[in-house]
């Protein structure tokens, strides 16, 4: 005898239910890893710190190395620091770029990265030149401080323009036209904030996101999405249009600092 098959209508939409779950699982799941990859190359990102190794990346290993995917600068009781020292990217000398990056910093860290800057001839490892400054204590994290040259250009919640000094070719020049750690051309053109309370936005010890947005003589600093800095830099003398990027430890007492997801644009 030959037996006939009875599906009951329930059993049907069940079934039925089933497999439209199991193609809306994988239509969500492979997608969504490309779009990802899309968009990080339209939205013209690299990454150039690949989060293993310090391939393309030049410092004293002393002082950096790669743990748990993070890009580390630590300063030990037993090598502690006559000068500062950086880990210079050896991907170029950008001009025009954005960055954007994770770092996270001790309370007794000092840090900073450094864009379109020089390398220094006479101490190994070190550059001079533009920094976004980071601290642990958040007293000058966002804020412009040119490393070597013309100290603070702006303080956290200044918008600045800096000018060229008088009499630029005299001897000693440069360091005649600092006073208090900053520089004297320099004209504020707005407030972009209390210090104090954009030093709320940041994070103490804890994961922050810097973005640099760099073009021309537009410097501007965000840190977690709200800017703390620009420097509007006509100072024909003294401003760098290209440069190298590295990030730094800073001579001082032990300390470690993080930094993690570096990625660059070109623009």
């Amino acid at each position: 005898m030959k037996l006939k098959r009875i599906f009951k209508p329930h059993i049907l939409v069940m079934l039925a239910i089933a497999g439209l779950q199991s193609c809306k699982e994988k239509k969500e799941n492979a997608p969504q890893q490309e779009v990802a990859v899309a968009t990080a190359e339209q939205d013209g990102f690299v990454q150039i710190f690949d989060g293993k190794t310090l391939d393309n990346w030049e410092g004293d290993p002393n002082y950096w190395r790669v743990e748990n995917g993070n890009l580390v600068g630590e300063v030990t009781p037993t090598t502690l620091l006559k000068n500062n020292t950086f880990i210079i990217w050896q991907g170029g000398q950008p001009a025009d770029f954005e960055l954007k990056l994770e770092f996270r910093i001790a309370e007794a860290g000092n840090s900073g990265i450094n864009y379109r800057s020089d390398k220094v001839d006479t101490i190994p490892f070190a550059l001079k030149g533009y920094q976004a400054d980071i601290d642990g204590k958040i007293r000058y994290t966002g804020q412009n401080y040119e490393e070597k040259k013309r100290t603070t250009l702006a303080y956290r919640g200044e918008k600045a323009r800096i000018t060229t000094q008088e009499n630029p070719d005299a001897p000693g020049s440069l360091r005649a036209n600092v006073a208090q750690n900053a520089w004297q051309s320099r004209e504020i053109l707005e407030s972009l904030g209390d210090s104090d309370e954009l030093k709320t936005k940041i994070k103490s010890e804890d994961w922050n996101e810097a973005h640099l947005i760099i073009k021309g003589n537009q410097l501007q600093h965000y840190i977690n999405g709200v800017l703390m800095s620009e420097v509007i830099d006509d100072d024909t003398v003294n401003s760098t249009s290209s440069g190298y990027l590295g990030v730094q430890v800073h001579v001082g007492p032990p300390m470690k600092v993080e930094y993690r997801n570096i990625k660059l644009k070109n623009l």
